[in-house]
């Protein structure tokens, strides 16, 4: 089970700062190589994973609300390289499960 509320506040820091700060410790906000994409990688439950910030080019409902200036961030598992979830205006939703 993923934990929605941790996943909230990394994406507002990330979207508004250059750290993310969690239990005390602070995350380095990155930018991704060509598109200049934020994204910082966090532990939860023991898993490490990654908020990437949802690129505006592309032609997806994702993509579509980044456009229109919407706080859009991606949740992605590194182990198994899967999007676990999405953040919109502050607003978490996992995959896989209903709202």
């Amino acid at each position: 089970m993923l934990d929605l509320e941790l996943m909230r506040a990394v994406a507002e820091q990330m979207m508004r700062q250059a750290e993310v700060i969690l239990e005390g410790t602070k995350l380095s906000v990155e930018h991704t190589g060509h598109s200049r994409l934020r994204t910082v990688r966090f532990q939860m439950n023991g898993r490490e994973y990654q908020a990437i910030e949802q690129n505006a080019t592309k032609p997806s409902r994702w993509g579509e609300l980044a456009r229109q200036g919407h706080r859009v961030v991606q949740f992605k598992d590194v182990e198994t390289n899967r999007y676990v979830g999405v953040s919109v205006d502050g607003k978490v939703k996992e995959y896989g499960r209903s709202a």
